[in-house]
């Protein structure tokens, strides 16, 4: 749906806020369940954005990791996360992240062991990150479902004895708990 012909024009005195608002309100059928790119991205230009980050363990010490290739975060091992969405909690995040990313449920410690406030400061889209990093329990025998996936996939999903060297920048700062 293109915006009204009045919203076209920035600059013109028809130029009305409430409009504007009501039209992007109309691109966004249902906040908890995530935002179109484009609104997301204008989003994450004016506003921090809170995501939880999975350290996920077996009783071994393994970390379990995904690989990562996109142009936000560059390509390398990372830990799975993700946004927290409008009206979720901390706690729902992160059992959706172990659904969505890993495949499976699993069980995390009620407090974050760490909290990080994130700021690439030569980015404007996804710029400004406060991250809450939970220690969640998986047993050795999880096979990570790798389907269809080959090593280097974005996806992909791997156990690590020790912190591997290509662990993606931004995550650097969770490099003792790996």
């Amino acid at each position: 749906m293109p915006p009204p012909n009045d919203l076209m024009n920035p600059g013109s005195e028809e130029m009305d806020l409430a409009q504007a608002i009501s039209f992007l309100e109309s691109l966004v059928k249902d906040p908890t369940r995530g935002l179109p790119d484009e609104i997301f991205f204008f989003v994450s230009k004016i506003t921090p954005l809170v995501n939880v980050d999975l350290l996920i363990k077996d009783e071994r010490g393994r970390t379990l990791l995904s690989w990562r290739d996109d142009e936000h975060c560059g390509t390398g091992w990372h830990i799975p996360g993700g946004i927290v969405r409008h009206k979720e909690t901390l706690h729902q995040r992160v059992r959706k992240v172990a659904l969505e990313e890993i495949g499976a449920e699993m069980h995390f410690d009620p407090e974050p062991v760490a909290i990080n406030q994130i700021i690439h400061p030569n980015r404007v889209v996804r710029s400004h990150f406060i991250s809450f990093l939970y220690r969640c329990h998986m047993d050795s025998s999880f096979s990570p479902p790798n389907t269809g996936l080959h090593p280097g996939q974005p996806g992909y999903l791997q156990w690590h004895d020790r912190c591997p060297t290509d662990l993606i920048e931004v995550h650097h700062i969770y490099r003792k708990f790996i």
